[in-house]
């Protein structure tokens, strides 16, 4: 399964989506159990030449690979990786066989080694996205066990081996995104057991053999981006379980077969791009379970039949670049569930519907027949709609809901006809207004969506865009590279080196599209122009890393003619990203319009390295007139356009002047950058980092609407990166007193630190007095909103399963890491949920970012009242027993679903610890379970509010280990009995804060609103090293009370 720090689903990439593999009942390693010697040797040649190696806290921890993890962790553990996963029942349980191997997403760069082959009881392979080159061997055909195999998102190349046939019980099979060549083996007709196969991207030709007919257990095809060519094969027809299906920028010939129409259970269908002839709608007319219908750009003619009001469970519905003719259905408009509704470029006559339904909200009817007035519903609000290229009446209708200078864009583009008003027009694509070569360049930073289109104030240009990123939540349909543009900076020759910097900027920003984006000069002088589009690859990188394996291709349309077909901007520049291409073209204008048409066929990859990574993408348009203009090119003239032009001119001199201090102080610049890169010469490790300018992008430059919450240090931002990742930003308020290299070294020793159950950090930004931290974003929040604060019902299955979670958690900090950490704060609040409510620990080991001395924290206690162990709150004294004394409260709290203390409540309940005393001592535990839980395991009930109490003794030595307490839950070993309260109870309650607050200053209080809970959280600078491993211990600071 591909890895969820990547937030990519395999139903966007062209990988395998892995079934969980996991067993009934984990296996467990007898004590003589050995792994099988040549087995041990192939995959400590295999990691040896692909330079990896076994995280010894994890698995081979005993100098035997089949040890540890290898034996109880199922293969699919993203916190694993690389990973094997052994069998140890052979030979009466006394030899451990290989059955999984992953090594998955880390850049392996080589080739597959021939012994892997030998690795014959192998049932599951991930090697996806890597940089693996070579050949597929015939030897693969060795793996005869083979249910899950993934190679996808590689540079694999040569033919596919017909011995991939042989591997009969596959169930699941990736060989996308590589560079094979050839045609498909008709071998691989024998793999009936096969029910996903991911092609798409692969490299592959030719027809589909007709010993697929044989493939009739397939549930998911995805064969898009290939040259496979003939007719969409009849027998397809028979594959009836097939529910998702992808055909799209192949070479097949129309049309689209009708036996389709049985596929009865399909829910998603994507065919583009069929040559000759043309097909019919009738093939969807059974297709009653499709949420996603994109049959767009196959010359399919005819009508929309009036059954389509029957697909209620349409939510994406794409018919464009067709030859559909005939009126729209109104049915289609009150689809309850349809979302977006794509359907251009055909030759639809009548008029729009009165009426549509309210989730319908992305709609492109543009380059149609269209013709009448505007109904109502076009002033909805987040209504986008594309009408342009029709011929409706937009005069007497009321269109405030829609962007201005829609007359001008109807049929035949009827502004400034005859004489025309300009003779040339420029736009710098996606960004702000910029002067270079003499040529002024116009902003085009409009926001632009899904169907939309934009007029200048001055009618001089327009663009319409259209398409959905499939996959991708938050499309911005701009693409902001970074400064790494390639040429040199001449700092001894001024004017150059403010014409790099220009033209630096020119390609900076750029306009992308998911299916269609169309500029247009309007108003021009009728003639000959010379047009130049300026290309720059900003997004798929050139260096070697699966991250390189991505191509964008699309194809250029002018006045209606192709003039590229299958452009790739990279390959064009010779396999550099960020290096300009430039393509020139000479066309007449003859009605006083020129069209630039930059179109998606479907081909190209979908989502390397991001989700949305396809599609059109162009940096800056210019046309100038290739003969003497008789007009002058200049706006209407007003008052307003006079101060305007006098602004723009003195604005535009002093953007020169601007630019000439910019450049001076660039060089400046760039040489202190050099000195600070001095600084981190000797660093081993070095984490990601971001640039600010990039994480200012992700949060709208941190948007009050994407803040998350603000703790003691400052505050949270919820960001999207450019790779279509959700991060939370931490904005660090109080800046690091460390130098940068001793700064990186921390973050990377963090960064190091990873764990199913703690929250990952990706990296961090260090830009001048600058400190951001970028965790991964998790949906579901904390715990305490989800216990106390109705935002989810957890299920008692569920509460274990995250007590269990968070145990591991904190084991993993205080005895399985490389470096023990006491957490000093672990609480509900503290405990983020993923998608998955899978519990994960946040903020750990950040203490030392920090001099305590020059912050505004001045407290020698780090915690939060109610959780604080009596030893530490009283007297300071921290070990990780600290931390098993706040599992134990959040444990209870799990049972209980109420905080540890609630002021509402009489006062004999008043505090959850003594009140579950209470009830222990009286033997009523059932009164303490949470009421809203109609169905429970009462021995699970037990053994955990038995570890609660035992977990939250006086004494920290009567405390289990966070180990043992894993033990207790998995019922290796019994919950030790409790018979005395503790001690503390008779002289502290948590009301009277003034006995543990010994030295706490109120600015040390964490405020944060986002916490739903009433506690109080006290930190610290200080640190005490755990008896474990005092030279290593790095301790937790509560940067927010609320997880993040």
């Amino acid at each position: 399964m591909l890895s969820s720090s990547f937030v990519i689903s395999l139903c966007v990439f062209s990988l395998i989506n892995f079934a969980h593999f996991e067993q009934a009942q984990a296996q467990t390693q007898t004590s003589n159990a050995t792994t099988d010697p040549s087995e041990a040797r192939v995959v400590n040649s295999i990691f040896s030449k692909w330079k990896i190696s076994a995280n010894q806290t994890q698995w081979n921890v005993t100098g035997d690979i089949c040890s540890g993890g290898a034996i109880d962790t199922v293969i699919d553990d993203n916190t694993y990786n690389p990973f094997i996963k052994c069998d140890c029942s052979f030979n009466k349980n006394t030899t451990c066989r290989i059955i999984a191997l992953k090594v998955y997403a880390i850049d392996v760069i080589g080739e597959i080694p021939a012994e892997l082959w030998t690795l014959t009881y192998l049932t599951n392979l991930n090697l996806g996205q890597n940089y693996l080159n070579g050949s597929l061997p015939p030897a693969v055909g060795n793996l005869t066990r083979m249910q899950y195999m993934s190679i996808g998102i590689n540079a694999l190349s040569g033919k596919l081996p017909k011995e991939l046939g042989d591997l009969t019980e596959l169930i699941v099979l990736g060989i996308g995104t590589n560079n094979f060549s050839g045609s498909l083996p008709s071998e691989l007709g024998k793999l009936t057991k096969l029910e996903q196969l991911y092609m798409d991207s692969s490299g592959i030709s030719g027809p589909i053999p007709p010993t697929f007919a044989s493939l009739k257990n397939l549930v998911t095809l995805w064969a898009s981006d290939n040259e496979l060519t003939g007719r969409i094969p009849d027998f397809i027809g028979n594959w009836t379980k097939l529910q998702s299906l992808r055909f799209q920028g192949n070479s097949f010939e129309s049309p689209i077969p009708s036996s389709l129409s049985n596929l009865t259970s399909l829910t998603d269908i994507k065919i583009s791009g069929l040559l000759n002839g043309s097909s019919s709608l009738d093939v969807i007319r059974n297709m009653k379970s499709l949420t996603i219908l994109d049959l767009r750009y196959n010359n399919i003619s005819g009508s929309i039949p009036s059954t389509i009001g029957e697909f209620e469970n349409l939510t994406y519905l794409d018919l464009s670049f067709n030859s559909l003719s005939g009126q729209i259905p109104g049915s289609i408009f009150n689809l309850t569930s349809l979302t977006s509704l794509f359907l251009g470029n055909n030759t639809f006559s009548g008029t729009l519907p009165p009426q549509k339904s309210s989730s319908l909200i992305n709609i492109d009817l543009s380059y149609n027949d269209l013709s009448g007035s505007l109904p109502s519903w076009i002033n909805e609000p987040n209504l986008q709609l594309n009408i342009v290229a029709n011929n409706l009446t937009i005069g007497n209708s009321n269109i405030s809901g829609l962007p201005i200078g829609l007359n001008c864009l109807q049929k035949n583009f009827p502004c400034n006809r005859g004489v025309g008003r300009y003779s040339d027009f420029a736009i710098k694509c996606g960004g702000p207004q910029l002067t270079t070569d003499g040529i002024v360049y116009e902003k085009d930073n409009e926001t632009l969506g899904p169907a939309t289109y934009f007029v200048t104030d001055t009618n001089r240009w327009a663009v319409s865009n259209v398409g959905l990123f499939t996959g991708n939540p938050n499309p911005l349909f701009q693409s902001i590279g970074s400064n790494e543009f390639n040429g040199t900076v001449n700092s001894e020759l001024l004017e150059h080196l403010i014409w790099t910097l220009q033209q630096r900027v020119l390609l900076q920003t750029a306009r992308i599209s998911a299916s269609s984006l169309r500029y247009y000069g309007l108003g021009l002088q009728n003639g000959f122009y010379n047009i130049t589009l300026q290309f720059a690859e900003t997004t798929i990188l050139d260096s070697p890393t699966w991250k390189s394996l991505g191509r964008r291709i699309f194809d250029i349309y002018i006045q209606g003619t192709r003039v590229l077909k299958d452009f790739d901007i990279q390959k064009e520049a010779g396999g550099v990203s960020y290096s300009a291409v430039q393509k020139q073209f000479r066309f007449e204008v003859k009605e006083n319009y020129l069209e630039v048409h930059l179109f998606w066929p479907g081909k190209g990859t979908c989502c390397i390295p991001g989700q949305g990574t396809y599609g059109p993408l162009i940096q800056a348009i210019s046309a100038t007139p290739d003969f003497v203009p008789t007009v002058n090119s200049k706006p209407p003239s007003s008052k307003k356009n006079k101060v305007g032009l006098i602004i723009g001119v003195v604005v535009g001199v002093g953007a020169v002047c601007f630019l000439a201090v910019s450049s001076i102080f660039y060089i400046l610049r760039r040489r202190k950058l050099y000195n600070d890169d001095d600084d981190l010469v000797g660093i081993d490790t070095m984490p990601n980092t971001f640039s600010y300018y990039e994480l200012k992008n992700a949060t709208s430059d941190f948007n009050r609407d994407n803040k998350l919450g603000e703790g003691g240090f400052g505050p949270v931002y919820k960001g999207t990166l450019n790779d279509g990742r959700f991060v939370a930003v931490k904005q660090l308020s109080i800046g690091s007193h460390q130098g940068k290299s001793q700064f990186i070294a921390e973050i990377a020793t963090i960064s190091a630190v990873q764990h199913r159950n703690l929250v990952k950090l990706y990296g961090c930004c260090i830009e001048g007095n600058k400190r951001l931290l970028v965790y991964e974003y998790l949906e579901n929040k904390s715990l305490d909103q989800a216990l106390f604060g109705n935002v989810l019902f957890l299920n008692w299955s569920t509460r274990y399963d995250v007590c269990m979670g968070v145990a591991r958690g904190l084991t993993y900090l205080h005895e399985e890491s490389r470096l023990r950490i006491v957490h000093r704060d672990v609480k509900a609040s503290n405990i983020l949920l993923d998608s998955e409510l899978v519990p994960k620990l946040s903020d750990f080991g950040l203490a030392k970012l920090y001099d305590d001395k020059k912050t505004h924290i001045s407290t020698r206690v780090a915690g939060t009242i109610g959780y604080l162990a009596p030893e530490y709150a009283m007297r300071g004294r921290l070990t990780e027993k600290a931390d098993v004394f706040s599992f134990g409260v959040v444990a209870l709290e799990l049972v209980s679903g109420r905080p540890n203390s609630d002021s509402s409540l009489e006062e004999d309940k008043m505090y959850l610890l003594d009140w579950a005393w209470q009830l222990h001592e009286r033997n009523c535990i059932n009164d303490l379970i949470d009421p809203r839980l109609s169905e429970f395991n009462m021995e699970e009930v037990e053994r955990l509010v038995g570890i609660g109490l035992l977990c939250t003794q006086t004494s920290p030595n009567l405390r289990p280990s966070m180990s043992r307490v894993v033990a207790m839950l998995l019922g290796d070993i019994e919950v030790s009995t409790v018979t005395s309260r503790p001690e503390y109870w008779t002289d502290w309650k948590f009301g009277d804060v003034s006995s543990i607050m010994t030295d706490t200053s109120a600015e040390g209080l964490d405020t944060s609103n986002y916490n739903s809970t009433a506690s109080t959280s006290i930190v610290s600078g200080a640190y005490i090293h755990s008896p474990n491993d005092p030279s290593k211990s790095i301790l937790h600071d509560n940067l927010r009370d609320d997880g993040w």
